[in-house]
């Protein structure tokens, strides 16, 4: 099923303009392209950047579950963003997931994602996934190593344009939610951990703890073997790794 998809030439934000239709009560699924954000955002009110000639989108859904269940859909965003990438880089094997759902190519970043939430006026909740993908460049003064699709593209292809990458990204999103909805978190897990960066590798997380990323849990979180052989869930945060810090 293909989505309706409004583009603007500029956008504060991708995400903001969800939420603003979210708070007004739009409940179709609607996709949000903009050439260039002025105020892109990451985690945590990071800033994201978001020039000509990269992919800022967000799709905008109406959620009536749990909402605690809804943040599994950032793992389905990460698949998706996967997926695409892999039409375009010349290593699709290279393509990894950094939990929850930074998305590195070469163990650089190569998109992300953020999920927000509200309380819609009809009922239930407005869900906006935000992704940003670096198509024809990579932010350089990072405290971590950035890549873009044009630095990697198979041999013969040429740049594509963000207006031809997102139906790509949509469908391939609509592929996984719509898995979610019938089975459930259980083969976004899978194919989650298939791609997991960092698998069996030490890490510490932005709340202190250290140890051995294990596996991903029923639900999502990132399984941490500690040293005395005890394993503990982290549900959220950030994680870091030695050849992926910041």
């Amino acid at each position: 099923m293909t989505r309706p998809i409004r583009h603007f030439a500029v956008l504060d934000s991708t995400n903001e303009e969800a939420k603003r239709l979210g708070l007004a009560g739009e409940c179709s699924p609607v996709w949000l392209h903009a050439d260039r954000q002025t105020h892109g955002r990451g985690r945590r009110a990071r800033h994201w950047q978001s020039p000509v000639g990269n992919l800022a989108a967000t799709g905008l859904y109406h959620w009536d579950g749990a909402l605690n269940r809804s943040a599994q859909l950032g793992f389905a965003a990460a698949l998706a963003v996967a997926d695409t990438a892999a039409r375009w880089v010349d290593a699709p094997q290279s393509i990894k997931i950094k939990w929850p759902n930074d998305v590195l190519l070469h163990n650089a970043k190569l998109a992300g994602i953020l999920l927000e939430s509200g309380v819609s006026p009809n009922g239930g909740h407005w869900i906006a996934i935000g992704i940003g993908i670096n198509v024809q460049s990579a932010p350089k003064d990072l405290p971590y190593a950035a890549t873009a699709f044009a630095e990697h593209l198979k041999p013969g292809v040429q740049i594509p344009a963000p207006e031809v990458v997102l139906p790509q990204l949509i469908e391939s999103f609509e592929g996984w939610y719509k898995r979610f909805m019938a089975e459930g978190f259980a083969p976004l897990r899978l194919a989650w951990l298939a791609r997991a960066h960092g698998l069996g590798q030490a890490l510490r997380t932005s709340s202190g703890e250290e140890g051995i990323f294990e596996d991903l849990s029923v639900d999502g979180a990132l399984v941490l073997r500690q040293k005395a052989g005890r394993s503990i869930e982290v549900s959220a945060g950030e994680v870091f790794f030695a050849d992926q810090e910041g």
